[in-house]
């Protein structure tokens, strides 16, 4: 449950057209409902304008399932967000729960309404790819537009100038980049929209899995870019949301 449905659940009781037992049955299952292997937080998204997401690894298939059947119980929630899963874990969350939509590693129900704000995931390479799809994945739950365009490296980086219009009409970019992770200080300094910068553990023995690109994008000498952590595609769109800030709600009829 979010501000917005709260809000709805209020308006609704004095106007009538729900009584103060049924709200409160609908408060009941606030703040977290206890499964025994997991405490699922409905109230997050009041919290942080975020809703809680299913990190994948390390649970059961079941678990998994549970875990989703329950957010979706919520009648007034929002996105559900089922992160690094297996196809085993994938499978029984979805079959459980229809209406899933896989994009790789993530599986996302009941996205949120779309948001005019355009969003753009640069990768450095086409090996960055499954860190940038969940990147897109979890965005597009959130209701941004996400664009991904991918392999714009330094290596070749007549690659990025080529989108360069694309890249300065953006209201926030994410750059996504393994290697030296060079790729975020190009971009921060051709735009002034707020970046992300992920650094991925693509790369040689000198990449460190991810630890060197890490330290260069902290190392930024663009001024203001953000650094997640390492493969972390959902905390970057995570970044992007709270930045950008909630949805303007639509206003009321006259």
């Amino acid at each position: 449950m979010d501000a917005a449905a709260l809000r709805k659940l209020l308006e609704e009781v004095r106007a009538g057209a729900c009584s103060p037992d049924e709200a409160l049955r609908a408060l009941q299952r606030l703040p977290f409902a206890d499964l025994g292997y997991a405490r699922v937080d409905h109230h997050r998204s009041l919290r942080q304008g975020l809703p809680e997401a299913v990190y994948g690894r390390g649970k059961t298939p079941a678990q998994c399932a549970g875990i989703v059947s329950e957010l979706l119980s919520e009648p007034h929630g929002g996105p559900v967000l089922l992160t690094l899963v297996n196809d085993t874990q994938a499978g029984a969350a979805m079959a459980a729960n229809p209406g899933g939509v896989r994009t790789g590693s993530t599986v996302v129900w009941r996205a949120a309404p779309p948001r005019p704000e355009q969003v753009l995931i640069i990768t450095a390479g086409t090996a960055d790819l499954p860190v940038a799809d969940q990147c897109q994945a979890t965005l597009e739950a959130l209701g941004f537009k996400a664009s991904l365009i991918a392999d714009c490296g330094v290596a070749g980086i007549h690659r990025l100038i080529d989108v360069l219009d694309d890249l300065v009409g953006a209201d926030a970019v994410i750059a996504v980049a393994g290697m030296e992770g060079a790729l975020a200080s190009v971009i921060g300094g051709l735009t002034g929209a707020p970046l992300i910068a992920v650094p991925t553990s693509v790369g040689y023995g000198a990449g460190l899995e991810g630890v060197t690109a890490l330290l260069a994008m902290l190392a930024s000498c663009a001024a203001g870019v953000v650094v997640v952590g390492i493969d972390n595609g959902f905390g970057a769109a995570c970044a992007v949301a709270r930045i950008l800030g909630p949805a303007e709600e639509a206003p009321e009829p006259m």
